[in-house]
């Protein structure tokens, strides 16, 4: 079974995924590119159950759904409606918001949109993300707070984000973004050290609290700002993902608060990541759902293996 391909335009999409069925088989496709595997007993063959959309196996007769550890898996909006969101999410250049979707998607509450957005960026990162690597660029910047705040890194009513980038010519590769409490050494350094491989080459300003990058095992390559030099010049690619965050937040979002900013960081990884590859990213909103169940489940999970 390949995986499937994915429609070039929004007419084509709706033309795609008018139904249920449409979507249920595309789901299985993409679930089981290679062929349907019983989750229980890794048998290949199964029985369809059209009118539940279940696969049946040939052998324990276990059965399971396209949707089983998915966001999608006993939601109470249609299939269809699902798929929209996603590709709006994940197609649309300046991200969309929970009363955007609600007025695309024709969604009764503002409620369901804004629970819909939240379920997909949960989908959003793999709980073990890949580190970048190369030349990369880190920096730190403040967002958000509803005053304007002082001066310089003490600004008040706004969070500290630490953000890091790879130089690609002159252009920028991937960018990881997280929250932290405080511009330390510790903190700078262990965000670092969790997203950026080892034997990079770091480039940051002259700041302090980056003096213990190098012992960790990265070249170090601090620039030092100079006189009234602008200091987007030192480290363009960071500013400007920095720059596109604000732009982001502000205009689609009208600013988010600190405790969620966490979940809006995610959404702007995921997408600038995979800018270039709207098809891969609605794919993945579908296909990494699995990955991401709610803690206490994922537990239950594991606890009845250790049982078995």
């Amino acid at each position: 079974m390949a995986r499937p391909d994915f429609p070039r335009s929004l007419a084509e999409f709706v033309s795609w995924f008018p139904d249920e069925d449409s979507c249920t088989k595309y789901l299985a496709q993409s679930r089981w590119p290679e062929g349907f595997r019983c989750p229980r007993c890794k048998n290949g063959e199964a029985f369809v159950l059209p009118r539940r959309w279940l696969w049946q196996c040939k052998r324990c007769r276990y059965q399971t759904s396209p949707t089983a550890g998915t966001v999608l898996h006993r939601t109470r909006v249609p299939l269809p409606q699902w798929f929209r969101a996603a590709y709006l999410v994940s197609t649309l250049t300046p991200g969309i918001s929970a009363v955007q979707l609600q007025r695309q998607l024709g969604l009764r509450t503002y409620e369901t949109a804004w629970t819909m957005l939240h379920r997909l960026r949960r989908a959003m990162l793999r709980p073990e993300q890949d580190r970048i690597s190369g030349t990369v660029e880190v920096d730190e910047s403040y967002v958000g707070g509803p005053k304007s705040g002082k001066r310089g890194r003490g600004a008040e009513n706004k969070v500290l984000i630490v953000g890091a980038v790879e130089v690609r010519g002159e252009g920028s590769g991937r960018v990881r973004l997280a929250v932290i409490p405080a511009p330390t050494r510790n903190a700078l350094v262990q965000f670092i050290k969790k997203n950026v491989v080892e034997g990079s080459v770091v480039t940051t300003d002259g700041f302090p609290a980056y003096g213990g990058t190098a012992s960790w095992g990265y070249n170090h390559q601090p620039q030092i700002q100079e006189g009234k030099r602008n200091p987007h010049n030192i480290l363009p690619r960071i500013h400007r993902a920095f720059s596109n965050l604000k732009t982001w937040l502000t205009g689609t979002h009208h600013g988010v608060g600190a405790k969620n900013l966490p979940v809006y960081l995610r959404e702007f990884v995921f997408r600038f990541n995979r800018r270039h590859t709207p098809m891969a990213a609605f794919q993945t909103l579908l296909g990494l759902t699995a990955q991401h169940l709610p803690e206490r489940v994922r537990r239950r999970r594991r606890e009845s293996e250790l049982i078995r």
